[in-house]
């Protein structure tokens, strides 16, 4: 029967009609079903449902995948039959195909693909033909009621395949086609949305039934997702297909890195190969949406890996620990081995840190990295680092160097070796050139923190006395822990000077804040103090000349200060003045085992332009001491307890008798122990005792 040319036909005065238009869209063929499902239901016409949905499903999905615009659907029902009109707005004709009366020698195997949908038409249609409009082009189809007598048409062919199968015979040339109820289901057929992975078990069933259609001994799905395992078994039916034979053999067109091929081990048939490529088409359809979700969960997993790598290489400040940390989050996950490399100012590369996913082939790694000459690893490495650019690494260490760069500077290299049965994708070289940004600035960050930790130390030594002096009769000792975090520099300080009148002078004092402004501050008020004790001022003008200089140069910072002038007194007794100038009142710790709080609290240096500090005079006896301490004893925290004052009294008490070394040895000792945490504040301990016996 030959494709009539012309609009398509109505029926008459009770025909029902449904036009919508739908976007060029995947999901388009499951709404142009549904709305002819509707109508039959409406028109009583059920028993052209298969028939319909099957050339709805193909006309609509054509026009969805090669015209790729908006269709417009018409749908007529009535008494006698439906009638289908699908129109594109896509310019150029038609595929033209020419049908006639078939016989056992027809070769569909050689009609164009978009043919195979007209092929469908010609067949199962009463009446179709082509419409051409001045915005695009359509198909339409008559599908009659098998008992109307009005129309000389054709009924639809609803009967199953007459194909018997036995042994390796496969079906006859001249078998009957797939009926229009079977096909539809295969078209319509999906994977279980709910299964873990019910690609298998639907490529299976899919291959089964196409298998049976078309009388196929055997027949075989296999796919290769490009992981490096090769091409896997997805669906199998049958006997496995054997080279010598016929084979029918369709690709699956999917984007890679995925590959497969779909074989029939069947006879030649005019309905073998289109049902091959139909069932291909439908199969590669849901291949490719595992693909994307395979893919995406893959990005997921990969963001959530540069996530956690970041979070690590973050928490990590030292230097040799960063480095050592980047080849155990690279190994196996990236690769088989990595080595992080590190460069001087020479551009010498230096080994860090290596790991292998086999430990026992870790040696063999070292070696083969300290090779040196024109085609050595070492070289490709140098030149990697130097011209900042990814290059390959050759045998027998296959793999790939990239180079570590922050802010600019080039810090050496990160060398990776491929994995065990594949080589890297583009995702996982995208990943590890990622992972090298971030472990670059990690050891960048590490190496800033080293440094600034240094200059930190430094400079806080520098505002501390070496080593106290050693005065005859007078017991000395310090302790100080700095805070934390040992980057910043505290603003707690201590002294012992000579004071010109013979006498001793101990200094303690707290200057507020931290960091470089801090230690300026306590470095000024040090220089001051001793440049005004060596002219010989009083301890009372010392302070107000020290409390005009802050008030002039602290920029709103204040200090504390204690100062304790220490004198030998009459017998074995040592005089001291005590000068409070906002600063805790020091411990008097006596022979006996008392310990009390002694001093007048005075004003803070550098908060007022006039300042109060009463001096204090005591006597020590022998075996008594002074303990003088800065709050960082007193306000260690546990939780939201403090250590406090009356703790420190306490644990002063039982260090009657000790040496200064270990009163002040044990007073830290028993700070630190109060609690877990890491001292938010400085802790300074000064101790003054009589040693005289």
């Amino acid at each position: 029967m030959s494709a009539e040319r012309g609009p398509a036909p109505t029926g008459g005065r009770d025909e029902r009609i449904r036009r919508v238009r739908l976007p060029a869209d995947p999901r388009t063929p499951a709404a142009a079903r549904a709305l002819v499902r509707s109508l039959l239901a409406e028109a009583d016409l059920a028993e052209l449902t298969n028939e319909a949905l099957l050339l709805t499903t193909e006309l609509s999905t054509n026009a969805v995948e090669h015209a790729r615009t908006e269709l417009d659907l018409e749908v007529v029902a009535d008494r006698r039959g439906l009638t289908v009109t699908v129109s594109d707005f896509a310019r150029g004709p038609v595929e033209e195909l020419t049908v006639g009366v078939r016989n056992e020698s027809s070769d569909i195997a050689d009609i164009a693909e978009r043919g195979r949908g007209l092929l469908l038409v010609d067949h199962f249609a009463s009446r179709w033909g082509t419409t051409y409009l001045p915005a695009g082009k359509g198909i339409w189809f008559r599908l009659d009621r098998p008992d109307s007598l009005d129309h000389p048409g054709r009924s639809p062919v609803t009967a199953v395949s007459a194909v018997a199968v036995t042994g390796d015979q496969g079906a006859s040339a001249g078998s009957f086609p797939p009926s229009a109820a079977a096909m539809s289901e295969l078209m319509q057929t999906a994977p279980d949305p709910y299964a873990e992975d019910s690609l298998p078990d639907f490529a299976t069933s899919l291959l089964t039934r196409v298998a049976e259609m078309v009388g196929a001994a055997g027949g075989q799905v296999r796919l290769d997702r490009g992981d490096g395992q090769g091409p896997q078994l997805l669906a199998r039916y049958g006997r496995q297909p054997r080279v010598d034979n016929d084979l029918v053999r369709v690709p699956l067109t999917v984007h890679r890195p995925y590959v497969g091929e779909l074989e029939l081990d069947a006879a030649p048939s005019a309905y073998a190969q289109p049902l091959a490529v139909l069932m291909a088409e439908r199969l590669s359809l849901h291949l490719e949406n595992d693909r994307l979700r395979r893919a995406d969960l893959r990005r997921q997993a990969w963001l959530t890996f540069l996530a956690e790598a970041s979070e690590l290489l973050a928490q990590s400040l030292d230097v040799e620990l960063t480095m050592a940390l980047i080849p155990q989050l690279v190994v196996p996950r990236l690769g088989q081995w990595c080595a992080v490399h590190t460069s001087n100012e020479w551009g010498r590369l230096r080994l860090a840190a290596a790991s292998h996913a086999d430990e026992s082939m870790l040696p063999q790694l070292h070696a083969v990295l300290a090779e040196t000459g024109p085609d050595s690893i070492q070289s490709r490495l140098r030149e990697a680092s130097r011209n900042g650019t990814q290059l390959p690494l050759g045998a027998p260490t296959e793999g790939f160097a990239v180079p570590l760069i922050a802010r600019g500077q080039r810090l050496g290299t990160l060398a990776v070796g491929r994995h065990q049965r594949h080589r890297h994708d583009p995702d996982e070289v995208a990943v590890l050139e990622d992972v090298a940004r971030r472990a670059a600035l990690a050891i960048e960050n590490a190496r800033i923190h080293a440094e600034r930790r240094r200059v930190a130390q430094a400079l806080q030594q520098s505002l501390l006395p070496p080593v106290l002096p050693v005065v005859e009769g007078i017991g000395l000792a310090a302790e100080y822990v700095p805070t934390g975090d040992d980057a910043d520099v505290g603003g707690d300080f201590y002294d012992v000077l000579p004071l010109p009148d013979g006498r001793w002078l101990v200094v303690i004092g707290d200057v507020s804040g931290k960091g470089v402004q801090a230690a300026t501050l306590t470095g000024l008020v040090r220089d001051v103090i001793r440049t005004l004790i060596g002219d010989g001022k009083p301890l009372s003008e010392t302070l107000i000349r020290l409390n005009g200089t802050l008030v002039e140069r602290g920029g709103g910072r204040y200090c504390t200060l204690a100062l304790a002038a220490v004198g030998p007194g009459v017998g074995n007794h040592m005089e001291v003045s005590l000068y409070l100038a906002g600063h805790d009142r020091p411990v008097l710790l006596t022979a006996a085992g008392a310990a009390r709080f002694v001093g007048t609290g005075g004003t803070a240096l550098g908060l007022l332009d006039s300042i109060s500090s009463p001096a204090t005079e005591l006597t020590l006896g022998p075996g008594e001491a002074l303990i003088f301490y800065t709050d960082g004893v007193t306000e260690r925290r546990r939780g939201r307890e403090l250590f406090g004052v009356d703790r420190l009294r306490e644990a002063a008490a039982p260090l009657a008798g000790y040496s200064a070394d270990v009163v002040a040895a044990r007073l830290r000792s028993t700070a630190l122990g109060f609690s877990t945490e890491t001292p938010r504040d400085d802790i300074a301990i000064l101790v003054l005792r009589n040693d005289a016996d």
